[in-house]
């Protein structure tokens, strides 16, 4: 399964161990630190990634609800049938300003061990036992 996480810049590195934790899961996650060479259209390039996965992870923080970026990818998730049960908001930090799109939606919340995170999110794309709950 190839999974697209969408987050804002403040939230990269607990992006980048949750990324590590859910490939320990057998979840391809896409790297755009890896993937995106420097000088190429980065833009292409995570919208490339976007259409190409199976599902989308949201990480959800005062940060990311602010960002226009992750505001389109919720869009664009919402809007493609692909990932229809395929979108999993995850809280990293606290905050009050969940898109209202989202609220309707069972969310996973982060706890420290991501490994614990990472295990919950296979839960609710069908790769494990495991279940999603807040």
């Amino acid at each position: 399964m190839s999974v697209y996480i969408s987050y804002s810049g403040a939230d990269e590195k607990l992006a980048d161990h949750l990324r590590t934790a859910l490939a320990r899961q057998d979840i391809d996650v896409w790297n755009p630190a890896s993937q995106i060479a420097p000088g190429e259209n980065w833009g292409l390039k995570y919208g490339k990634a976007l259409q190409d996965a199976d599902a989308v992870i949201v990480l959800l923080s005062p940060d990311s609800v602010k960002s226009d970026f992750v505001r389109l990818e919720i869009e664009y998730a919402l809007s493609s049938p692909q990932f229809r049960d395929r979108l999993i908001p995850v809280i990293v930090r606290p905050t009050e300003d969940i898109p209202w799109i989202l609220r309707k939606q069972q969310v996973i919340r982060a706890t420290k061990d991501l490994n614990e995170t990472a295990r919950r999110i296979a839960g609710a794309l069908g790769k494990s036992p495991a279940t999603a709950g807040k």
